[in-house]
């Protein structure tokens, strides 16, 4: 079946070039100012006195404070402003940002760490909302990913310069010089960031007009499907199966995260500056495989299976790496730093199916649920690497539970509806709900 960019005369698409590379360095610096510490890691364990359980806390205490925001964040961008939600957040998580380089002790760290998960919370729902209201079905899944390629790419070009910074002064000017990005890029977001396409100046009327008439249909499909409760949307099977799945997914992927830099020190005695480039190998192939999953998921218009295999494929690295780990170092690390491209590219298709199985008053409270409560996996990833290997010294059983997590994560995945093709359109489809 031909894809809808197949079914419209050529055109601009001026909203690639111009809201897609605002957005990604927007969440890189978001994903800098959370991730950061994974570097720092032992340097403010040795200064703030803090064992590898107390840092493991730390590092996740981020996601119980990245709950605040998601549903009413979900809730503000589809109602009120996207754009304007998200300025003012740049602000709140550039001071808390700052803030964590200013902390003297332990309890000011794990409160400066809440903080900013309070103030980066309603991003995520904001930002995929806002997408939502520029990119059709049939472009949203690489439209997401092209913007989650931030993930990957913040850990690229972060760590490098963080080992520098780490290896020249301290993990102190690290937070703080990293903390500012946010003020900097303020002033681009409001420049560039426009809500709707009838708000936009710069877009082409052709371009208007075919968003227009494709984001107006797919309105139209859920306009007769009459006022279902609010709560009872957010409570479908569906979406308590993408918290399930996100919730395992975010428990393996911070887990290895924050503690593969540990790890790789721990195994191998390298210098910082050595450790930031390899801690950024993996995630070199993530960036590729999430734009291959996703063109690939929207060329199919399939949901379910580009989600299901990456997840699967990770956690089986991830475990075949963590039986090596004590017996091949090497080895080991080179499957862990395989498994890092997998989990990620699962989140172009897998942040589509909301957009397009959920009414549009919803759909972003419903991400902001999913983000809520799938993030707390984003807490107990770093405690539990932390809990094994504070009474093992390894990290055998900490990536182990790990790889576990993540496997879980792709079997639960197999709940989710499969692709159905409506014959409204050629280019209308829904996922059916579990």
């Amino acid at each position: 079946m031909s894809d809808i960019s197949d079914l419209r005369p050529p055109m601009p698409q001026q909203r690639w070039v111009r809201l897609i590379p605002v957005a990604f360095i927007m969440y890189t610096i978001a994903y800098i100012d959370r991730t950061n510490i994974s570097l720092a890691l032992p340097y403010l364990s040795r200064d703030l006195h803090m064992d590898p359980a107390q840092a493991g806390d730390a590092a996740g205490i981020f996601f119980w404070g990245y709950i605040a925001l998601q549903i009413p964040g979900g809730y503000l961008a589809s109602h009120w402003s996207a754009k304007r939600f998200v300025a003012i957040l740049l602000v709140a998580w550039g001071l808390c940002a700052v803030g964590c380089g200013f902390v003297q002790t332990r309890r000011e760290f794990w409160v400066m760490r809440l903080l900013l998960g309070v103030a980066e919370s309603g991003v995520w729902p904001a930002t995929l909302v806002l997408l939502s209201h520029w990119f059709p079905r049939a472009e949203r899944a690489r439209a997401n990913a092209f913007w989650m390629a931030c993930l990957p790419v913040a850990v690229i070009c972060s760590s490098p310069i963080s080992g520098w910074i780490l290896g020249h002064w301290n993990w102190r000017v690290l937070l703080t010089t990293e903390g500012v990005l946010p003020f900097v890029w303020l002033v681009i977001w409001l420049w560039q960031v426009n809500d709707h396409p009838r708000h936009a100046s710069w877009i082409s009327p052709e371009e208007r007009e075919y968003l227009e008439t494709a984001l107006g249909g797919e309105r139209e499909e859920f306009s007769g499907a009459g006022h279902e409760p609010y709560l009872r949307v957010l409570l479908r099977p569906q979406v308590l199966v993408m918290v399930g799945v996100y919730f395992l997914l975010n428990t393996s992927n911070y887990g290895y995260l924050f503690w593969l830099p540990t790890a790789l020190e721990h195994t191998k005695k390298i210098s910082d500056l050595t450790a930031g480039y390899l801690y950024a190998v993996p995630y070199l192939l993530t960036g590729i495989a999430m734009v291959l999953n996703a063109r690939h998921s929207d060329r199919q218009r399939e949901r379910r299976w580009h989600v299901v295999l990456p997840l699967a494929c990770t956690g089986t690295l991830i475990l075949a790496g963590a039986l090596q780990i004590g017996h091949a170092p090497t080895f080991a690390l080179a499957l862990l730093f395989l498994a890092g491209a997998g989990a990620y590219s699962a989140h172009g298709p897998f942040w589509a199916i909301p957009t397009e199985t959920l009414p549009p008053r919803v759909a972003g409270a419903a991400m902001g649920l999913v983000n809520a409560i799938g993030n707390l996996g984003g807490y107990l990833g770093p405690l539990t690497v932390g809990f094994f290997f504070k009474r093992t010294g390894g990290f055998a059983l900490g990536f182990g539970a790990l790889s576990l997590s993540m496997l879980g994560s792709a079997s639960l995945a197999l709940l989710l509806g499969r692709r159905k093709v409506t014959t409204r359109s050629a280019t209308s489809y829904t996922l059916t709900a579990c």
